[in-house]
């Protein structure tokens, strides 16, 4: 069901929607957008393998889809899309996933063909996020001195209080990004979505990989990130990204389910995979003093 804005509400927060033709809200310093648009055309597809150096993509790239959270009295942005996520599956280059019967997976992309899985057919990502810095906004105290588009993320104890999250609190925005889809020749599922929930305290949002390897393995790499509104000279995100996996046999020696159907959710099942990385972080963006 799609969300529709509430005005008594959006004007109670002191928010705005962004003009016509464009999906988000500005509020309290912060314009945060969504973009949904179709798959990849099949030359945009050659156009991203030419650049990735790949022969291998996604049955379904979202190309064009995004969410960008801009700040903007020093322009710098948070933005999450489906090309930098897929950089980072390159880079990360893990080993592929075996699987006794994967010689016979039929590919749509390549139906006719025999194909060789010598590469992560699963698209697995490290990816946290992209960002990016205008240099035509006020100078940013929090990004790197080496690079304008480095943001300096510092290792911290603080968490993000998902008690409060749940807490009654009116929805001012809220949208879920498909970045990119591939249903492994029908023996599983590997998906990257984005989805921001925006309220009169603060933003949120979740970046969830999920893997699903049928009988094999399940992965799920989620990163969130949280925003108090508040402090108009300085904004704090906390960032929190926790990596879970387990193989169907390791479950099942548990005593859970083997039958692939009982794991078609994430969200319900993400207890039972054990963490294998945690790391909370935050960024401080602050407006400089005027002299």
């Amino acid at each position: 069901m799609e969300w529709e804005s509430d005005e008594r509400e959006l004007k109670a927060a002191g928010a705005e929607l962004l003009p016509e033709g464009r999906r988000g809200l500005r509020i309290h310093g912060w314009e945060i957008e969504s973009r949904r648009r179709s798959i990849l055309t099949s030359l945009q597809l050659q156009q991203w393998e030419e650049e990735l150096q790949t022969s291998h993509l996604p049955e379904m790239v979202f190309g064009d889809n995004s969410l960008v959270l801009k700040h903007v009295n020093t322009g710098t942005e948070i933005h999450f899309n489906a090309f930098d996520a897929l950089v980072g599956w390159k880079r990360e280059a893990l080993p592929p996933v075996e699987v006794p019967a994967a010689e016979k997976w039929k590919f749509r992309s390549k139906p006719l063909q025999k194909v060789v899985l010598d590469y992560d057919y699963t698209f697995t990502t490290p990816y946290s996020g992209s960002e990016t810095f205008d240099t035509n906004a006020e100078r940013v105290r929090g990004l790197s001195n080496e690079s304008s588009c480095s943001l300096q993320w510092e290792d911290c104890t603080e968490k993000i209080d998902l008690v409060a999250l749940a807490s009654k609190e009116p929805i001012l925005f809220y949208d879920e990004i498909i970045l990119y889809e591939d249903e492994l020749a029908d023996n599983g599922i590997s998906l990257l979505t984005v989805k921001v929930r925006v309220m009169p305290s603060g933003w949120f949002l979740l970046l969830r990989f999920w893997l699903r390897v049928d009988g094999v393995l399940m992965r799920l790499r989620d990163t969130r990130l949280h925003c108090l509104f508040g402090d108009h000279m300085k904004s704090v995100i906390l960032r929190e990204s926790s990596w879970r996996e387990a193989t169907f046999q390791a479950l099942s020696s548990k005593g859970y389910p083997s039958d692939c159907a009982a794991y078609s959710d994430p969200s319900t099942i993400s207890e039972r995979l054990p963490i294998i990385m945690q790391k909370p972080q935050k960024l401080s963006i602050e407006i400089p003093c005027k002299q």
